[in-house]
């Protein structure tokens, strides 16, 4: 297996076992099943380039309709290997998002093998929410999300079941599911 193809591999796992296998997400079930999420590495090794791919994953969604493609996941694996990096890129995200005139049309959901929510601590459970093989950057419709809303109950109960789900948890559970954090994840690892 090459490595394009380990990490494709390892970012689907994560999907099917973490995000969907937790229901994490309940709403990434039926695009995951329906093969409506499209897969993308970046070769990205600056901003510069991150934020080409990120507008030209933007412009491909506006292409497509969502019954055949609802989202996007750009996989980001030799750039912002640190999380304080990559949580100061989002701001560049979320301006090229607006200054494109996409706010409203596509929402970013964020997640990072060190993801760390403001007044956590490294190691507590909740941040395995977020947590992935690989920074990813999540392209989301808007229009989507609102349609789902409508019918899921309670959807600001979500971030806390979640928490609840993550923490509860054993240490063999977690080595399972997020084997990533329990490797030597050093630059030269690959």
């Amino acid at each position: 297996m090459n490595r394009e193809q380990e990490i494709l591999s390892a970012v689907q796992q994560w999907l099917a076992d973490v995000v969907v296998g937790l229901n994490l997400c309940p709403f990434a079930r039926k695009p995951m099943r329906a093969g409506q999420i499209r897969y993308v590495i970046s070769d990205a090794r600056s901003d510069e380039t991150l934020m080409t791919d990120l507008l030209a994953e933007m412009e491909r969604l506006d292409l497509e309709p969502a019954e055949k493609l609802e989202t996007t996941l750009l996989i980001v694996p030799s750039h912002l290997n640190r999380f304080d990096d990559f949580n100061q890129f989002l701001d560049l995200a979320e301006w090229l998002i607006e200054r494109r005139g996409y706010s409203g049309v596509y929402q970013l959901a964020t997640f990072h093998p060190d993801y760390q929510f403001a007044g956590t601590e490294a190691e507590d459970a909740e941040n395995l929410t977020n947590r992935a093989p690989y920074p990813i950057l999540h392209l989301i419709r808007e229009a989507s999300i609102e349609k789902v809303l409508e019918r899921y109950p309670d959807p600001e109960a979500i971030p806390e079941n979640n928490i609840r789900r993550v923490s509860a948890l054993t240490p063999e559970e977690s080595a399972r599911l997020f084997p990533y954090l329990f490797q030597d994840r050093s630059p030269n690892r690959h």
